[in-house]
């Protein structure tokens, strides 16, 4: 017997000076638009490795992860199907930012003024900054 199962994914949280940091995505779904840098939990990895690996391929940053902001389930969320995401807030440890992988452009936003963003990453943000 076979059972639908959700995937998982991690997206991170990173801001420096009331700005937050995105990335344009370069492949669908909502290819050309920003996100959080994030992506899918490989077999075997923990959540946190995997969000500090992705924010990495998509940014050149090396981070730590700082605290959970929150696990986010709507089966709706993503149109590729039903993903759970695990979200953390990172801090910065080094590297250098550019955008590298699935991203096309990485890049800090005043958190006042933010571009139209994919999956339910607005209102992660929200919910964050009600936090602050």
């Amino acid at each position: 017997m076979s059972f639908k199962k959700p995937s998982l994914t991690t997206d991170g949280v990173i801001i420096k000076e009331k700005k937050i940091l995105l990335v344009k995505r370069a492949n669908p779904p909502f290819k050309g638009k920003w996100a959080l840098p994030g992506g899918f939990v490989e077999y075997g990895e923990k959540t946190e490795d995997a969000v500090i690996r992705e924010v990495f391929e998509e940014t050149g940053l090396k981070t730590r992860v700082d605290k959970l902001v929150g696990v986010y389930s709507d089966p709706d969320r993503d149109p590729r199907g039903h993903t759970v995401s695990v979200v953390y807030l990172l801090k910065i440890i080094g590297g250098e930012l550019c955008a590298n992988d699935d991203a096309k452009d990485a890049m800090f936003f005043n958190l006042e003024n933010l571009p139209v963003l994919s999956f339910d990453h607005k209102d992660i943000i929200n919910e964050l900054i009600l936090g602050f």
